[in-house]
This record gives C-alpha cells, sequence and structure tokens, in this order.
C-alpha cells in the first residue's frame, strides 16, 4: 500500500506544483481567490440525454482544442450514437470518438476495455459497473473504476496520440481488449515489439472512399498470452486478423498494482506509417507529463477569457460551455515525417497536402460558434478557411454539414456567412478569390445531395422562393436562410470589388425573404409556384414549411435587415408585439408533420417560456432583436432568464442539443453582454453582461475589460454604457472596434432605463437602412 500512495504521490506533487505556476498565469477570480479556468470545467455538463429529451446530448469528451481525436469512456453498444449517457451503469470501454453529434454518430472508432480473470471480447459480457462517485472527468484527462473487474482505467490525450494506463491488483489473467468494430477492420499483434497495429473503416454519414483509421498501440509491458478475434471466433496466438469485426485481447501477468499497464496510443487516416509518425506526440513523454501539456494548453484556451464573480456556479457554467466551443470543427489534417501538412480526403480518397477540418454542421454554429472563433481564435479560423477551400477544390462545393465529409442532413448555404464572415473580419492569408467562386457555384446549383449546394435553386433564382408545393420540404426556412446567405455573398462581393452587376444581384436576393412575409398574420408563411400562400396555415405546425420550428420560430430569421421585417409589420409598435408574444403565448405545437412529438418540440414545451424554443438554434438571436425597435431593456431581460435558468454546469445542463458549439457559444457571447445577431456584419448587438468583470486576451495582444458596475442577479438592465471613457448610446459594437482593445463599463440597475438606446441613431445595421442611405447619397 505504502509502495501505490508513493508512486500516485509523485504525480500529484507535480501536477500540483504546475497547477501553481497556472494558476499564476491563467487564473479566475472567485471572491478575490485565483482558480485555474480547466478546474471549472464539468465535461458530464449534458449528458443526462436520451433520444426523447435533450439535455445537451453530449459525451465526456477528452482531448485537445481542435484535436484530431478525442477519447470518452463508451455506455452505449457499439454503433450507438449515444454513446456515453449520465444514467447508464456499466462502462464497455474507452473509446476513440470524432463524433459531433449522437445523431450524426461517429466514424473510424475503436476502443480499449481492461477485463480481468477471462479475457472475454464480447462487448456485453466485458462491461463492467462504475459510479459517477469514482469517476473523474477532466477536459485533458478520465479516470474511472471499473468495479467487476477491479481496475482502474486512465487515459490522456494529444491531438492525434494519447496515454492510457490500466491499474491491475495481482492477477495471473489481467487482459486488455482491443475492439476494432464492425464494417471491415483488421489487427496485426507483433508482440516482439509490444505492439499492436490494425485500422477500423467504419463510418455513419457520407460516402467516404477509401477511408480507413489506423490505429499503433505500444504497451510497456511484453504480453503473456494475445488472441485476435474474427467476429465470434476467438483465435488463440494468432497475430493478424482482418474481417468485418475484429479485434484483439491482449493477456498480462500483474505482479504489482504500483506498476499500471500503459499503452501508447495513436491513430492516422493516411496510413499506419503515419499512425506511427503521430505516435511521436507521446513516445518520450511520461503520463504526468502529457496530463499537464493537456493541462496547460486548455487553461491556454480557456484562460483567453477571464472572468470574475461571486458566483462559482455561474463561473463553472461558463467555462464549461467555453469548453464545448473548443473542439468542432476537429483537425483532420496530419504532420508528416517531412513536416508537410498533410491529410486524408473524405470527398476523393485521397491523400493531399495541406489543411482540412471536419464534424460540424454550418446550420447551426454560423450563428454563434465561427463568430466566436473569429473574435477569439482567428488563427484556427484561417485555417479552417484553408481547409474549406481544400474541401470546395476537392469535392466540387462546400460542405454544410462535414462527417467528416459530405452529410446529406439539414438545409441552407451557410458556408456562405461562414466564408464571408471570417474575411470581412480580418481572415487573410489564403486564396479567398476560389472561395468566393465556391460560394457562387454553391449559391446557383444543386449539389450532389439535398444538403449540399441549394435544394430548389432554379425556383429561388426565378421565384425568389423555394416554392411549397413543388415536392421540396422545408422551403421556407430554405428560402430564408438563402436570403441570409446572399446577402453574405454580397458583402464579401463588396470587400472583393466585384463587378457591379453582381453585387446588386445578390443584394436584389438577399431581399427574397420578403417574398414569404404573410401582412394578415405578420409572419413568414409557405408560398405555392402560383404566388399563394399555402393554406391551411398553422403557425404552431413544426417542420413542413419549416425546419426543426415553427412560423413562430423562423419568422425572425432575417438577420441582415430587421429593419425592413419591422417594416414589413407596420413599425416598432408591431414588431415589438409580435416579439412579446413568443413568450406569452402557452407552448402548443402541432406535430403532425413528424408523426409524433420531436425531442425539440417537448424542450420547448416543458421550459415554460411560451413558444420561444432556445434549445434549437433557429430562435436563438430572437431575443436581441428588441435592440432593433428601441426597447432594448427587453433584450436584456431575457438574456437573463435564459442565462440563469437554461444553462447549468451539471448533467441536465443544456436546454437541448449543444450542437458543436452553437448553443455553448450563445452562453459565453450572452455572458458576455453582445452577441452576433448578423455574423457577416462588424456589429455584435447589446444584451447585458453576467459577470461582475471580464478580460478578453485577443490574439493580436490587445485587451479588452467588460466591467459590470453594480451588477448583480436582480440587477439585469443597463442604465449607462461607456466604450473607451466615452458614452456608448448604440445598441451594438463593432469586431474590429473591439479588437483595438480598451474597456467596456455598464452601469446596472434594478429598472430598465428607458431613455437609452431607443433613437433610430442607435440601432444596429440592416440592410434597408443600408440601402436608402444609399440612395440619399445618390440624390
Amino acid at each position: 500500500m505504502m509502495m501505490i500512495k508513493h508512486y500516485y504521490l509523485r504525480e500529484l506533487l507535480f501536477l500540483g506544483l504546475c497547477s501553481l505556476v497556472c494558476c499564476q498565469a491563467f487564473g479566475q477570480k472567485l471572491n478575490g481567490k485565483s482558480i485555474d479556468p480547466v478546474d471549472l470545467v464539468n465535461p458530464l455538463m449534458g449528458t443526462l440525454s436520451k433520444v426523447s429529451l435533450s439535455n445537451g446530448n453530449t459525451y465526456p469528451a477528452v482531448g485537445l482544442p481542435w484535436g484530431m481525436n478525442m477519447w470518452t469512456p463508451q455506455t452505449g453498444k457499439n454503433g450507438d450514437g449515444w454513446q456515453y449517457v449520465y444514467t447508464a451503469d456499466k462502462i464497455r470501454g474507452i473509446k476513440q470518438t470524432h463524433q459531433p453529434s449522437p445523431w450524426m454518430n461517429d466514424y473510424g472508432q475503436f476502443s480499449l476495455m481492461p477485463v480481468s480473470g477471462t479475457g472475454v471480447f464480447d462487448q456485453e459480457k466485458r462491461a463492467s459497473w462504475f459510479s459517477h462517485k469514482s469517476e473523474v472527468a477532466k477536459p485533458y484527462y478520465y479516470s474511472v473504476y471499473l468495479a467487476d473487474h477491479d481496475v482502474t482505467a486512465e487515459v490522456t490525450p494529444t491531438e492525434r496520440a494519447a496515454i492510457h494506463r490500466f491499474t491491475f491488483s495481482p492477477t495471473d489473467s489481467a487482459f486488455i481488449v482491443l475492439d476494432a468494430f464492425d464494417r471491415g477492420s483488421e489487427v496485426e499483434i507483433i508482440p516482439e515489439k509490444n505492439m499492436v497495429i490494425g485500422y477500423s473503416s467504419r463510418y455513419s454519414r457520407g460516402k467516404l472512399p477509401n477511408f480507413r483509421n489506423y490505429f499503433v498501440l505500444v504497451f510497456d509491458q511484453p504480453f503473456d498470452n494475445y488472441s485476435t478475434l474474427e467476429g465470434d471466433n476467438r483465435l488463440v496466438g494468432q497475430r493478424k486478423s482482418t474481417a468485418g469485426q475484429t479485434g484483439a485481447i491482449l493477456g498480462f501477468k500483474v505482479k504489482d498494482k504500483a506498476r499500471p499497464i500503459e499503452v501508447r496510443v495513436a491513430s492516422s487516416f493516411i496510413s499506419a506509417d503515419q499512425a506511427l509518425q503521430n505516435l511521436k506526440e507521446v513516445d518520450t513523454k511520461s503520463f504526468a507529463q502529457v496530463m499537464q501539456d493537456g493541462r496547460n494548453s486548455w487553461n491556454e484556451k480557456l484562460g483567453r477569457l477571464s472572468v470574475e464573480g461571486k458566483d462559482i456556479d455561474q463561473l463553472r457554467t461558463f467555462y464549461s460551455t467555453l469548453y464545448r466551443t473548443l473542439f468542432f470543427p476537429n483537425k483532420l489534417y496530419e504532420i508528416n515525417k517531412a513536416g508537410e501538412v498533410v491529410h486524408y480526403s473524405p470527398y476523393n480518397g485521397k491523400v493531399l497536402p495541406g489543411y482540412l477540418f471536419g464534424g460540424t454542421g454550418f446550420w447551426d454554429t454560423f450563428r454563434a460558434l465561427y463568430p466566436f472563433l473569429n473574435l477569439m481564435y482567428p488563427s484556427i479560423n484561417t485555417e479552417m478557411q484553408e481547409g474549406l477551400l481544400n474541401a470546395y477544390l476537392e469535392g466540387g462545393f462546400l460542405p454544410e454539414w462535414s462527417s467528416p465529409g459530405y452529410a446529406d442532413i439539414m438545409i441552407g448555404n451557410n458556408s456562405a456567412s461562414v466564408v464571408s464572415e471570417a474575411y470581412l473580419k480580418g481572415a487573410r492569408g489564403y486564396d479567398i478569390q476560389t472561395l468566393y467562386q465556391g460560394l457562387l457555384h454553391g449559391a446557383n446549383n444543386e449539389g450532389p445531395m439535398t444538403a449540399v449546394g441549394r435544394k430548389g435553386v432554379q425556383y429561388y433564382n426565378d421565384l425568389g422562393y423555394v416554392p411549397y408545393d413543388v415536392g421540396i420540404n422545408e422551403n421556407a426556412a430554405r428560402t430564408l436562410e438563402y436570403a441570409y446567405d446572399d446577402f453574405a455573398i454580397y458583402q464579401l462581393a463588396k470587400a472583393l470589388n466585384r463587378p457591379k452587376e453582381e453585387i446588386d444581384l445578390y443584394a436584389k436576393r438577399a431581399q427574397n425573404y420578403r417574398h414569404l412575409f404573410d401582412p394578415s398574420t405578420n409572419l413568414m408563411r409557405g408560398k405555392n409556384k402560383d404566388g399563394r400562400f399555402q393554406s391551411p396555415f398553422n403557425p404552431l405546425k413544426w417542420g413542413d414549411a419549416f425546419t426543426e420550428g415553427n412560423s413562430w420560430h423562423y419568422s425572425w430569421s432575417v438577420f441582415h435587415d430587421v429593419q425592413g421585417l419591422i417594416d414589413l409589420m407596420g413599425g416598432k409598435h408591431t414588431f415589438v408585439h409580435m416579439l412579446d408574444s413568443v413568450f406569452n403565448q402557452p407552448p402548443l405545437f402541432d406535430d403532425s408533420y413528424y408523426g409524433g412529438t420531436i425531442h425539440e418540440i417537448r424542450e420547448m414545451q416543458i421550459a415554460n417560456m411560451g413558444q420561444y424554443a432556445h434549445g434549437n438554434q433557429p430562435i436563438q438571436h430572437m431575443i436581441y432583436l428588441y435592440n432593433y425597435a428601441g426597447e432594448p431593456w427587453k433584450a436584456q431581460y431575457w438574456v437573463r432568464q435564459v442565462l440563469d435558468r437554461m444553462y447549468q454546469a451539471t448533467p441536465d445542463g443544456y436546454c437541448g442539443d449543444e450542437d458543436n458549439g452553437q448553443t455553448s457559444a450563445w452562453y459565453v457571447f450572452s455572458a458576455l453582454g453582445f452577441y452576433p445577431v448578423c455574423p457577416a456584419t462588424d456589429e455584435y448587438v447589446l444584451g447585458a453582461p453576467l459577470f461582475d468583470k471580464a478580460t478578453l486576451l485577443f490574439e493580436n495582444g490587445k485587451k479588452l475589460t467588460i466591467d459590470a458596475r453594480n451588477g448583480g442577479k436582480d440587477n439585469v438592465y443597463v442604465q449607462k454604457l461607456m466604450f473607451n471613457g466615452k458614452n456608448h448610446d448604440k445598441n451594438w459594437v463593432g469586431h474590429h472596434a473591439l479588437h483595438q482593445g480598451g474597456s467596456l463599463v455598464f452601469d446596472m440597475g434594478v429598472v430598465p432605463n428607458k431613455k437609452r438606446g431607443v433613437d433610430n441613431s442607435s440601432v444596429p445595421y440592416s440592410m434597408t437602412s443600408e440601402l436608402q442611405e444609399t440612395k440619399k447619397g445618390k440624390k
């Protein structure tokens, strides 16, 4: 026992000293005391979810920011997208994962599982009871006690590799099971090198030519015995197996609990040789060193935003959501022996030079996740833009959902927003001209599948909308998103000095949202090919003309021209009344399109916020629209309601799918006091800050401080705002102005200030206002 204590004491002392250094560099303030930001993260936030009700639909992702691989304990059966759920009793393995969400499922996965007594491969028989009381989940480290096998399993990752550690009690029958999953896999045991190599070719979405995830495992101890698996057949002493499902069972004799079995693991989408190259990320480092490197990496990235407050739960929620914004899209590229950036292309099956990323859906993430990257981590988004360029060149279209290649799910052509916003906010150093051609190509063609390019593009370009009665589902939602995407192209076209007729064309198309506005209801409505609105019309009907929402949710999807929408509704008074009505209605719904109540509907129904459905993306910006109508205090009130009620750093801490960082980015932005309603502009629309103080350290070396004076639980209303010492009566702040650094000082109060931000000069950008100013200038 003394040897065990001394073994772990060395590592604890090492980590403790490093934590002291990190705390001095990255420490957050709670009542004057410093805390490392990574220690405030709960990776289990959102894991108490199921198909019928999502509280995040997350899993404890153990990895590095934007790393190629992550690791997670696996409670679900092989192939189950719900690979870890908080209510589960048993763990089947520690799995390498690339999964962006349970709905998208995984690709290239394989797992390791320690067992004792009998070397069993069957996932049901090898599964072990566990308890959250003996589970440690950190962004950079995971540990769990597997009771049925009396083993503690640990893992700590790098971007493309990891070290696993399995602590057995003394036994002659210790085994580590490698499961390479089904749909084509291979394992080869090389006992003279304590090594196993192989590949998994399993994937869930798209068509992935030549896809394999090659892996290499190097153990720090020799095998006592070994077997390979081919389906249900265990082949004792056989070194190599190739089959639909393969695996390996490696046996060990453990004499001393103080000497765990360590396994260095790496993988590659390119080749087994490249997997060995990637193994160099861990080959000379101890478990403790890799663990500390991961901790430092997270502290550095999380520590770029420092928040101070009196409520530890709010700090935990902030950093737990911030952690979720730093995974997707994740790196698909690797570094070869020559030090060159290379990648396997899921678009054409070749190995090619350059960056590539995957694992995100732009329908979700164009709204806040990419704006957040542009604000705080622009260098990684520059790499992502190069990756998008490669995706276009290799596949012929920009992806809209990559998992890791084209995935036929969701709607929109929102790559236009992601590409345009990055350039407009300062990203440079890549071929924007070719990327722009990719935007034009996607905007004017149907793709190889419904979710790529623009479904119904000919109708949209000819009529100005996608008709309801031509067999194209979710047509009104497509129209509204295409109109915003055209605005994004219009913005980029101006920045690139494109021909006037081209700029004018996309300016005109950006106004296509008007075709679906129904003045009899003040809502957006599907329209038939003959120009008549579809009938009967139920604004509470989910799906049909809309995507995972109803008309009350999608009618606000005019991100770029809120003033135009105000005018259509007859003015600010009616507009505010319609906004208020979202919250004032009961949460009634019509789910007949789906034939049942999908989880997004249920999450709206139980939230007690009327028709406001924060658990899904289409309406998440809507609260901020009060700023455009001269009643910013209502935005301040409702933002705080959502921050306080809908998020918590607990297993049930989200109010719907987390969705690759989007729902988390909403929280992070809103807690800071502003939000990107229209990403393809320079502006962030104001809410009210949650914390007493926040400090943002930008990559350009500038620093922005955000102070909320007299803040508190009830003091949610902005009385006055000073920006760099000057009174700021605008309901927005500019991206480039913030990046120059300085200070935002909010004076907060318990009652609304109904004189601040009410003038027309205070409202954020709208395209209608820009066009009106242009006309005046010409006159």
